[in-house]
């Protein structure tokens, strides 16, 4: 859909999914004049999940196409791409694949990743990581330990970058964002090949690193015969689509967060410094301009609703719930990632809710009341929690939720006009081509290009009426031996 045909500058922002993959055309003032969408599919084979490579590419082909078909390709200033945080393969010096896109939530690789913990625990300890199976590093030792007779030749290479080298004509490195799950250190910006060694992975193997927001090259003439893009346009070094999400947010002041509730629930915030978590469930990326981007991922979430008919009608019901009969721990799938760690911690329903308006309350209370815990276990960390959340991800579309949620947080909520990766891309290409002279911050670009459609103040009495549950889900989350006592109680207290 194009709104306006003629602009006189505007960026791209590309979001490579899973099922997908996005393109979007915004102006320096958040106006969208194009879009444009190619579907992705996939294999999976157990706990395998692979993409073709040459499929990630077709797919951006055409959706920038869609996205700047009704534009001057000389108004399209620069663009950036994002794509899915460890999804990785390995290609040749040329950048051509030599393996298929091992996706992020492939699960083939967790004796690598304990070799891979262990090889720089003292490391990970300092920087606050903890590697996972779903994570690059521990994927690529996988996948270099597959194909010994091509190591000498192989370099890893993330989704964005394939997609980047594609746009430039050749290898240009990769960002320090999709960096970070391959083990990059962003406070000393280096690589650990002392790490490396230890795991028999030679230097030759890992990228050149630029910071998101770098200008990594230009659109070539093939490429831009491909996407309709002029020749010689910018091509901007981008993050992860996790924090992609986040510049589309506008919440990029220190003390800002950004809540995403889709399928499950994601937090993600902004710091001055790393806030160091000695339990490891949440990490930091490094935003451009240098600050912080904190965040963590509950396994909580909108998920649970999968499949529900008629969610509106439940919402206008629910509201007669306040609180419900029943509390609602409602993990979507087995295992906590945030605000703890408890691989075994399964979701439940106590008491017994009247009808089925009263099951669906509790199940959207029991998300805010995660939601409150994790706000909670951020402060204990020590990280700032100031002015406005922001709510993006597919439950914003809820209005019911919106005003719930920020009835359970006590907290105002900015409910953006358009939020995704997609645009938060944009807002990065726009950062990355500011002109001589323009000192604007990534925050004051963002909240430029990001709209605000409905800014919530949370209802009179609503924190307190939801109290009681509150204690009563830490309670019953500490007995079961997922939630520390500590937390537990700093989260009485205070949160």
């Amino acid at each position: 859909m194009v709104r306006d045909a003629s602009p006189d500058a505007v960026w791209v922002g590309i979001d490579v999914g899973t099922q997908g993959v996005r393109a979007l055309a915004v102006t320096a003032d958040g106006l969208v004049v194009g879009r444009g969408s190619a579907p992705l599919t996939g294999r999976r084979d157990g706990v395998r999940h692979e993409q073709d490579p040459a499929d990630w590419w077709v797919a951006v082909t055409g959706a920038v196409r869609a996205a700047v078909s009704g534009l001057s390709p000389p108004a399209v200033r620069g663009l950036a791409v994002c794509s899915t945080s460890g999804t990785v393969l390995l290609a040749d010096p040329d950048g051509e694949p030599l393996t298929a896109g091992i996706m992020y939530d492939d699960g083939r690789a967790p004796d690598e990743a304990h070799r891979a913990q262990r090889a720089g625990a003292e490391l990970w300890d300092r920087i606050g990581l903890r590697i996972q199976p779903s994570w690059a590093l521990a994927k690529a030792l996988w996948l270099v330990e597959s194909r010994p007779g091509e190591l000498g030749r192989a370099r890893i290479t993330h989704q964005a970058d394939l997609v980047v080298t594609r746009l430039v004509g050749r290898p240009v490195g990769t960002d320090a964002s999709h960096a970070l799950k391959t083990g990059y250190d962003l406070e000393s910006e280096s690589w650990p090949h002392e790490v490396h060694q230890r795991l028999g992975l030679p230097e030759s193997l890992f990228p050149a690193v630029a910071r998101p927001g770098t200008v990594l090259g230009t659109v070539s003439a093939e490429a831009a015969g491909r996407t309709g893009l002029a020749a010689g346009t910018p091509v901007v070094a981008g993050m992860t689509d996790g924090c992609a999400g986040q510049l589309g947010s506008g919440a990029l002041r220190v003390g800002r967060w950004n809540s995403v509730l889709g399928t499950t629930l994601v937090l993600k915030g902004v710091a001055d410094a790393p806030v160091r978590d000695p339990a490891g469930v949440m990490y930091n990326h490094r935003a451009p301009g240098g600050a912080w981007l904190p965040g963590g991922a509950s396994s909580v979430g909108a998920g649970v609703l999968a499949g529900t008919a008629d969610l509106a009608r439940l919402d206008e019901l629910a509201a007669r719930y306040e609180p419900s009969g029943g509390l609602a721990y409602p993990l979507v799938s087995r295992g906590e990632r945030f605000p703890f760690l408890a691989p075994r911690a399964e979701g439940f329903l106590l008491g017994a809710p009247a009808d089925e308006a009263d099951r669906h309350a509790a199940l959207l209370q029991g998300v805010a009341l995660t939601e409150r815990l994790a706000l909670a276990y951020v402060r204990r960390l020590g990280a700032l929690v100031e002015g406005p959340l922001t709510f993006t991800g597919g439950a914003a579309r809820s209005a019911y939720w919106c005003q719930l949620r920020a009835d359970v947080l006590g907290r105002p909520a900015r409910i953006p006009e358009h939020a995704g990766a997609d645009l938060g891309m944009a807002v990065l290409a726009a950062y990355g081509t500011r002109g001589p002279g323009d000192t604007r911050s990534a925050a004051d670009v963002a909240e430029a290009m990001v709209r605000v459609r409905t800014v919530l103040e949370p209802r009179p009495g609503g924190r307190d009426r939801f109290a009681e549950p509150y204690r009563r889900l830490l309670d019953e989350l500490e007995r079961r031996g997922w939630l520390p006592t500590e937390i537990a109680d700093h989260a009485r207290e205070h949160g």
